[in-house]
């Protein structure tokens, strides 16, 4: 009657439509009192146990330095130097848009602001320039996704918390997976689009752009060459992320077409007038840091109550019993490996891909373990599969941030993403199939 009487308060709360974070922490409340017979008070021990982690400060700060980047003018050269790369190839705005959200992926860590930081840039270029609404909508949300898998990876950080799995080598192991799904999204970029207009390369506007964006190239090389050499870690890159964008935001790229300072005026009026044509300023740094708190408020919550969730688990051995029931009852590993996959696909279409981690990391990580499937690679499959759901409906993320930010309908969005999502699940059973393309960086 106990876990009747768990449901049921779970499904009234969601019929209510009430928060994410109110349903989980009535849940825990329930387990901890009436599951467990354990006390409200030791609820607030677990939340503290599962917070006082120092990886935990790289989400806030990743998420931080991603909305100075976006914010300020490190994504718009970003762009810049892509464009003049591939501004004669065939396609080369659809290119240009996949390698503009790799590198911006191996800076910020998340798929949302990836996307609207290339986004809301390329999507009216590829427009402009007579790219197809739809392939161009599908382009941006889908490359956007590039910012969950290619390190930093926001998602791979929190399934290294839950699972207790060294995070430095899933950054590592995403490094080549996210590589390849953004070659295969080049690819056919490269093929829809083989009679786009291209544009003449000239030297001249390629080393302008380079030079203009040498300072934000360096930042990807900064952090996964730090984090893949061992000199700095996972914590410490986003930190060193943060501090770098900031510096470089705020006194060295200056405004696009800012105006040049007037001569013979003091030397006070040309340093003031040096900071206010800077590329960021003090009071777009606050609306910066409020717009992350305000994400943080959603995910740390969540976060903490999950880790309650697990430590009764842990406590009552249901993990250990259902592994052994699942291994004795499927006894073929890939059979196994399928059953894990399609729930996950299912599980990416209608939950957020943290809570899917907080929720399923725990369970099913001994489950592949068991059967022999190293841990670093099953959390690759997994994140693949729930970057997938970020174009899945009803909740994809990239689809709802997209249907908002490029003022489209959501069946439109939807369509638009079909072809990326089918290059995905072909990139999804490779990584399944190849395990050396996650482990062979770390030497496994």
């Amino acid at each position: 009657m106990t876990w009747l009487g768990l449901i049921a308060i779970v499904v009234v709360l969601l019929v209510l439509r009430q928060s994410l974070v109110l349903v989980f922490a009535v849940a825990a409340g329930y387990v901890h009192v009436f599951i467990a017979h354990s006390k409200l008070e030791f609820l607030m021990q677990d939340f503290w146990f599962t917070v006082d982690r120092e990886v935990l400060l790289s989400i806030p700060l990743f998420i931080l330095a991603g909305n100075v980047m976006s914010r300020g003018s490190i994504a718009r050269r970003l762009i810049d130097c892509m464009k003049t790369i591939t501004s004669p190839i065939p396609g080369g705005l659809g290119i240009a848009c996949v390698l503009a959200c790799a590198v911006f992926a191996a800076i910020n860590g998340s798929s949302i602001v990836t996307m609207l930081a290339i986004g809301s840039i390329m999507y009216p270029a590829m427009v402009s320039q007579g790219y197809s609404k739809s392939f161009a909508l599908g382009a941006v949300a889908s490359a956007g996704t590039l910012g969950i898998i290619i390190p930093p990876s926001i998602p791979l950080i929190l399934f290294g918390i839950m699972t207790e799995k060294n995070i430095a080598h899933l950054f590592v192991a995403g490094i080549v997976p996210g590589l390849l799904l953004a070659g295969m999204f080049a690819v056919y970029a490269l093929v829809v689009n083989r009679h786009a207009p291209r544009q003449r390369f000239t030297l001249a506007e390629t080393l302008r752009s380079f030079y203009g964006g040498v300072f934000a190239l360096a930042l990807p090389a900064i952090i996964i060459g730090g984090i893949y050499s061992g000199y700095f870690s996972p914590t410490e890159s986003a930190a060193v992320a943060l501090v770098y964008a900031l510096f470089i935001e705020f006194f060295v790229h200056q405004r696009e077409n800012a105006p040049r300072a007037p001569l013979g005026v003091p030397v006070t009026a040309r340093i003031g007038h040096y900071f206010r044509t800077r590329a960021m300023n003090l009071r777009e740094l606050v609306d910066v840091v409020l717009e992350t708190t305000r994400l943080l408020a959603t995910l740390l919550p969540l976060l903490c109550i999950a880790g309650s969730l697990n430590t009764i688990l842990d406590h009552s051995g249901a993990p250990k019993e259902a592994v052994t029931w699942l291994t004795g009852v499927v006894q073929d590993r890939w059979l196994l490996m399928l059953g894990i996959n399609l729930l996950l696909l299912v599980v990416g279409c209608l939950m957020d891909a943290g809570s899917a981690i907080l929720i399923l990391a725990p369970l099913l990580t001994p489950l592949a373990e068991a059967k022999g499937f190293d841990p670093i690679h099953f959390g690759i499959i997994m994140i693949a599969n729930l970057e997938i759901g970020y174009l899945t409906p009803p909740v994809g993320l990239n689809l709802i941030v997209a249907m908002a930010a490029f003022k489209e309908s959501f069946a439109t969005v939807c369509k638009a993403v079909v072809p990326f999502i089918g290059i995905m699940l072909v990139w999804l059973v490779i990584l399944v199939l190849w395990p050396a393309l996650s482990l062979t960086l770390l030497g496994r």
